[in-house]
């Protein structure tokens, strides 16, 4: 119940002296002797039994929802027994244990991902945002029109979600956590009513046709005019259950608009239905006048009719998030103490715990392998159908199959901390965000509902003045004609559908701006190491500079490089893994130059030769350095401030893919540069091979913003890639900017979009992709705004009867979403 709440006060005061025995107004118990508690609802003074009815009654009112008095058919529970359905189900949200599964702090505020029940439009998002918004403590609030989930992030220490579930229902809205299972139950229960409205309506639509035929021959042929009356009943009669059930969505999303002061889409499409049926109806009654049941009834029929075949859109779009939700299995099977597998729920499961993972079976959770040689499938996350070979000491990614043979798996990450939970809440904030033109076409259709009343206020009064008869079907077809769905429809449908397919092909778009501005960058700038090549260095040659052996060098080396993420570091961690390290103290990280240490009570030093040099000043005969970088390899020194203790040259491989990007990005005439911190030697190896002309080489990352500024400077837009700690702020300066499928968490969570795969060449398909995106936004929203331009002026001038404006408006949104489907298909790989 969502009706305003009459003013309540609840007081201590004695009540008037009772004669007979009263009951109490919540629960409806004898009131015990002596207890002098009421309140004062609707006008009227109320006797309450106890402290316990006097809270609930307390509650129910604060929560909005004082008509619960009005309308229940039975007394409440006592209220130390029972909190109204409504309020413990909310209440139950706060709690940590149940916020668990789809809660996740975000720094000191909180963010949920809701599924919301009784979305019917985009006015209805727009409404539900708003309301939302004006909370205190709620930062910041998207609902993805297509999928209807909301992101909301606030702050619990002013506000508790079941204070913003609350406030959701007051506008007459439900809403949930979202799971998988409940928003297919929710889908599922969406389109068989609308389908039992929409059977109702076309067969009513049916017959009030047949009649309207029988009434249009009988005025040119001449008929009986009592059997005009008869049909006219009948048709009514039959318009009725249209009316009633078939439109009542309409009806009471327009009231819900009205109620907050909002004109939305349904206000037109009511106002429309509403108006013929009501000038028909006195028409039938009075026997003077037209009949618009034909109109009325047709007009449902079509604007149900496009809202099925758009449900089944939303429901094609979700597909991709659905299966990635449903890819972590409900139970799995742990590993005791005494090694005996158990079954249990994977919401058990705990960090730490074994658990065996059967040939077929999906892996439970993030982990490490500590048992077993097989391959897994992580196709469903990066779009590589490949099987990927892991042994011990791998990590697995939770989702992912195991192929071949068992495996025992270490638990390391589980819940919302998992790989796959992360690519899910990066999916969702892209499919909620709205890009630039998402806003202006969601303004656009604001204004457009207050400006078609107005219009059909003009048109209106021009024919009430000019030809009375003539007035209320011109007014009708304007107000059907002007609906603007499909330019509400012109944008979510596209960005919904586009960054679904991506995140099918390995390209996870977690900003709602992406793509758009993917599809108008100018330059695309790369870093080299693991962005262009694998960055899975090995160490190709050791040179001994000082008076250590070749194996205590690689010792001392990985002992600093253990405590970066940098490709080169994990590169000499991996040469030295079974080997023992000696102890390090006070390591401190250069990004994108070294490390530093003290070992031994000495200082140590492992980076570029140009750090080593500023920190040691030692610095590698120029001749000797060329020999090492011969070929292309990366040349890291290692020294102590007595000396060069050792030169390590590591080599990488390309990425696979990485020629086609460059060479897809070439066809569409953008500019390529390469910004890495790498020497120049190995720079140009690598440009070379891919055809890239203008390289910057031996960069920190402060050089590397600076380049990048630059750019921008002279009008650039930045497409900007890459991995590692040291990419962020680059990323971060960038339009948009894109992290490897192996970033560092900082780099990631700066990113615009996310490579998954190893391959490069999903990234080619996500420009060919984004221009499609942003060709089809704008074919929809040109043809959203000429449709109206050409459907209001034959509307306005009686051209258009109003079952034919019911079939254009309907078919204009129809065509929007069609053609927004058309982003589905995978794209293709150069």
């Amino acid at each position: 119940m969502t009706a305003s709440a009459p003013s309540l006060a609840i007081t201590a005061d004695p009540v008037p002296a009772r004669t007979a025995v009263v009951s109490c107004f919540h629960c409806g118990l004898p009131i015990p002797t002596g207890t002098n508690l009421s309140l004062t609802w609707d006008g009227v003074t109320r006797p309450l039994c106890c402290r316990g009815c006097q809270a609930v009654a307390n509650t129910i009112v604060d929560a909005g929802i004082g008509d619960y008095y009005r309308f229940r058919t039975a007394a409440a529970a006592k209220g130390d027994e029972l909190v109204p359905d409504t309020l413990r189900e909310l209440a139950v949200y706060d709690h940590p244990s149940v916020q668990r599964g789809f809660v996740r702090d975000v720094g000191e505020q909180r963010e949920a991902a809701l599924i919301l029940d009784g979305i019917t439009c985009a006015a209805c998002i727009w409404l539900n945002e708003q309301q939302l918004k004006r909370l205190e403590g709620v930062h910041d609030v998207q609902v993805n029109y297509a999928t209807r989930r909301a992101r909301v992030i606030w702050d619990d220490k002013k506000i508790h979600l079941s204070g913003i579930l609350k406030a959701i229902r007051a506008i007459g809205y439900d809403a949930h956590p979202y799971d998988a299972a409940r928003s297919q139950q929710l889908l599922a229960q969406e389109r068989r009513a609308l389908l039992r409205r929409l059977g109702v309506a076309g067969i009513m639509a049916a017959q009030v046709m047949t009649l309207s035929e029988a009434l249009y021959f009988g005025d040119w042929s001449g008929s009986d005019p009592m059997l005009r009356t008869f049909f006219s009943w009948i048709s009514l009669a039959l318009t009725l259950p249209v009316l009633l059930y078939s439109a009542r969505p309409f009806f009471r999303a327009a009231a819900n608009s009205v109620r907050h002061a909002r004109v939305g889409m349904d206000v037109l499409v009511t106002l429309g239905i509403g108006g013929a049926f009501a000038a028909s109806a006195v028409a039938t009654i009075t026997g003077n006048g037209i009949a618009y049941y034909d109109a009325v009834t047709m007009f449902v029929f079509l604007l149900l009719g496009g809202r099925y075949l758009e449900l089944a859109a939303r429901a094609r779009a979700s597909e991709s998030v659905e299966s990635l939700i449903k890819a972590t299995p409900a139970s799995a099977t742990r590993l005791n103490a005494r090694a005996e597998p158990e079954q249990l729920p994977v919401a058990e499961l705990v960090l730490g715990d074994l658990v065996l993972v059967r040939p077929g079976e999906t892996i439970p959770a993030d982990g490490v392998i500590r048992g077993g040689l097989s391959s897994v499938n992580e196709s469903l996350l990066t779009g590589e159908s490949r099987p990927i070979p892991k042994a011990v000491g791998d990590t697995v990614i939770g989702g992912s199959i195991n192929i071949e043979s068992p495996l025992t798996v270490r638990v390391d990450k589980t819940g919302t901390d998992t790989v796959l939970s992360a690519v899910l809440r990066l999916l969702d904030r892209a499919q909620t965000e709205k890009p630039r033109i998402a806003e202006i076409a969601d303004r656009v259709a604001a204004w457009f509902v207050i400006g078609m009343l107005v219009v059909t206020a003009l048109v209106g009064a021009y024919w009430w003045q000019h030809d009375a008869t003539r007035f209320l079907p011109i007014v009708i077809a304007v107000l059907i004609v002007t609906c603007p769905c499909a330019l509400a429809l012109a944008t979510p449908t596209a960005l919904t559908a586009a960054t679904s397919t991506l995140a099918r092909n390995g390209m996870l778009v977690t900003r709602g701006h992406a793509l758009e501005t993917l599809a108008r960058a100018t330059h695309f700038v790369f870093d080299k190491t693991g962005t262009l090549t694998l960055g899975q260095l090995h160490i190709r040659r050791t040179q001994v500079l000082g008076n250590e052996t070749s194996e205590r060098c690689l010792t001392i080396a990985a002992a600093l490089e253990q405590h970066s993420e940098h490709p080169i570091a994990c590169a000499i961690v991996a040469d030295a893994a079974t080997m023992k390290l000696p102890q390090i103290n006070n390591v401190k990280n250069r990004v994108g130059a070294g490390l530093s240490g003290v070992m031994d009570n000495r200082p140590i030093f492992i980076g570029t030769p140009a750090f080593i040099a500023e920190m040691t000043q030692f610095q590698l005969a120029p001749e000797t350095l060329a020999d090492l970088r011969n070929g292309g390899g990366t040349v890291v020194l290692l020294a102590t401030t007595a000396q060069l203790l050792a030169a390590f040259v590591l080599n990488d491989t390309l990425r696979p893919g990485a020629a086609e990007l460059i060479a897809e990005l070439k066809r569409y005439g953008r500019h390529i540069v390469m910004l890495t911190g790498d020497h120049s030697e190995s720079a140009m190896a690598v440009a070379k091979s891919l055809g890239i002309d203008d390289v910057h080489a031996e960069l920190t990352p402060a050089a590397k913003l600076a380049r990048l500024q630059a750019f921008q400077q002279n009008g650039a837009i930045i497409a900007m890639a890459g991995d590692g700690i040291n990419d962020a702020p680059v990323l971060v300066g960038a339009q948009v900017s894109i992290a490897m499928n192996n970033a560092a968490d900082i780099a990631a969570a700066s990113a615009d979009m996310v490579l998954l795969s190893s391959d490069l060449r999903p990234l080619a398909a996500a420009v060919t992709t984004a221009r499609r995106t942003t060709s089809v936004i704008r074919q929809n929203l040109t043809w959203a705004i000429l449709y109206n331009l050409l459907a209001v002026p034959t509307a306005a001038t009686g051209v258009v009867a109003p079952w034919v404006a019911a079939l254009g408006m309907s078919t204009s949104s129809l065509l929007v979403v069609a053609n927004a489907w058309r982003l589905h298909r995978r794209p293709g790989r150069p």
